[in-house]
């Protein structure tokens, strides 16, 4: 199996850097039992990855809520905020940050979190995210028009790097289906390490799929390997 070379990295967050995704079910489905429904698993896949806002829309309108947009996103900002203080990190994500980093490869982050939500779920970790070049929130940047599956996060991101690499250059690595779509969207290629629960048919889109991080092989698309002391 052979894939294009490429220079920059940028990473998905929740799900992928940090372990977020099962409290996110947890206050989904509350906020769905709450009402007397039900949050399954072909609507967790359709939400999957998606910007607050979305997640929103999406949740009220597949569950019926007798809400609006602003009144889910308080209740469900609220429950993040209580919850999600400090996500432990996937396996092999530190791992993987440091290599590149150290080998100067350079690093970004593309996450559907707003920037608040993002600072509190980071703030025990500010360390390992303090080695990425920037950060973009797609619930709250301005430039980001449309959330995953459109292309728009990855391509500003891509466009925030100091030499601007073209789309082709840059390396996506995403946990969620609609990320990859996005990523492929943008004209980059896209590494998936999805949840179990994430079907085959969502799987293909994707440039390769692992189990983990600690799977991904850097030399793969041309960077450096690791080695004994990593």
């Amino acid at each position: 199996m052979s894939f294009e070379k490429v220079t920059h990295v940028i990473f998905d967050m929740d799900g992928l850097l940090i372990e977020s995704e099962s409290i996110y079910n947890k206050i989904l489905s509350e906020i769905a039992a709450s009402f007397g429904k039900v949050y399954d698993l072909q609507l967790k896949l359709r939400i999957l990855g998606t910007p607050e806002p979305e997640t929103a829309r999406i949740a009220i309108e597949a569950l019926n809520l007798p809400i609006t947009r602003d009144e889910f996103l308080k209740v469900y900002r609220q429950r993040v905020d209580e919850e999600l203080t400090n996500p432990v990190l996937m396996p092999g994500a530190q791992r993987l940050v440091e290599h590149l980093h150290k080998h100067k490869v350079p690093i970004a982050v593309a996450t559907s979190s707003a920037e608040d939500s993002m600072k509190i779920k980071t703030q025990h970790h500010k360390k390992l995210f303090s080695l990425f070049h920037h950060i973009v929130c797609g619930s709250t940047d301005p430039e980001v028009k449309h959330g995953k599956p459109a292309p728009d996060i990855f391509l500003v991101c891509a466009s925030r790097f100091p030499d601007k690499p073209d789309p082709s250059s840059c390396l996506v690595l995403e946990d969620a289906p609609n990320g990859v779509r996005g990523a492929r969207a943008a004209g980059m290629q896209a590494v998936l390490v999805p949840n179990e629960d994430v079907l085959e048919e969502l799987r293909k889109p994707a440039t390769l799929v692992l189990k983990s991080l600690l799977d991904f092989k850097p030399e793969l698309f041309g960077l450096p390997p690791f080695n004994d002391c990593n």
